[in-house]
């Protein structure tokens, strides 16, 4: 991978692949998490014990709680790879634009000082890229995430995914695919570039005071793998719970405009509907759910996706050196 002027040592397409696979793994783990606080979120008056007990009631109870895993997991696994992938370029491009020297790399000769052999960005470069990267790939997967809070939800009886596109496409046309993308912009873009901004400097703190390694110090690469993954697992776990909490209320308005395109118009109709029927409890409704999936997918795709990376780092480096 690049690190400031040094030409790239792990492809695009790694780093699609990298992506791709910690999405699918995070989405497949934790999919009861998600589809439990969509049905919280769906209606402000039911709790987590109730939602929880309704679910376990129906046949193959616990089956039913991977229900929508199929479109979560294309969401996520494709969200992922097409995120990370578009992540790294733009962190490529900035930490080599003259232009943007400013925002750019701020460790000497463009190297990683702590647990990550990624480009090494200011802050305001980190929330930047973060939040384009994120929106970018939101648009893309929209239609399927339209299909995933609805197939997880229990206001729709869809059996399989293109049973799904077909009705939405059949009752509200194309731009039913899109219901609630402001919102989902307005929650992932901050949340993207937030946790980006958290796990950069989480990671820089907690090797700090685990290694006392210096500012100007040794390559991530030279760090112990297990180390590492630690450092990068905590750090992913904090800076996901901290940014899930800035962006929730967000998250709740796009759940109910998904789910009632026609009860919920926009995000300030949805907003406003909300806090005067419901209070406002109900922006907040699903956040610890919502706090605990994302800490752990966020944890989980960036330490997998951050070990591939590192391991492709290493295996290109040797024989690069090899042959030098």
């Amino acid at each position: 991978m690049s690190n400031g002027g040094r030409s790239g040592s792990s492809s695009t397409s790694f780093h699609f692949i990298a992506g791709l696979g910690s999405g699918l793994l995070s989405a497949v783990l934790l999919q009861p998490a998600d589809l439990l606080k969509t049905r919280v979120q769906q209606s402000g008056s039911t709790s987590l014990l109730a939602t929880i007990r309704d679910i376990s009631q129906g046949p193959n109870s616990i089956l039913c709680f991977w229900r929508g895993t199929a479109p979560s997991a294309l969401r996520t696994g494709f969200g992922s790879a097409i995120y990370f992938t578009g992540l790294n370029a733009l962190r490529q491009n900035v930490a080599r634009s003259n232009v943007l020297r400013s925002m750019g790399a701020v460790e000497q000769g463009g190297r990683p000082t702590h647990s990550s052999s990624l480009p090494k960005l200011s802050n305001m470069a980190n929330l930047m890229t973060g939040a384009v990267a994120r929106a970018s790939a939101g648009f893309i997967l929209m239609p399927m995430t339209i299909i995933k809070v609805r197939y997880e939800s229990n206001l729709y009886s869809y059996r399989s995914i293109a049973g799904a596109g077909r009705d939405i496409l059949k009752t509200e046309g194309i731009r039913g695919f899109f219901s609630g993308f402001g919102a989902t912009a307005v929650r992932d873009a901050p949340y993207a570039g937030l946790y980006v901004v958290f796990y950069e400097q989480l990671k820089k703190r907690l090797s700090l005071f685990m290694h006392k390694v210096p500012v100007a110090g040794e390559l991530a690469v030279g760090m112990k793998g297990s180390t590492s993954a630690s450092i990068n697992f905590a750090s992913g776990i904090l800076a996901a719970g901290l940014a899930t909490a800035i962006t929730n209320p967000f998250d709740a308005i796009k759940t109910r405009i998904q789910l009632q395109p026609r009860h919920y118009k926009n995000i300030l109709h949805a907003g406003r509907k909300m806090v005067r029927e419901e209070g406002v409890k109900s922006l907040f409704d699903g956040l610890g759910l919502r706090m605990g999936r994302k800490a752990m997918s966020s944890a989980l795709a960036w330490t997998l996706y951050e070990e591939l990376i590192r391991r492709a780092e290493l295996a290109w480096k040797t024989p690069r050196e090899g042959v030098l």
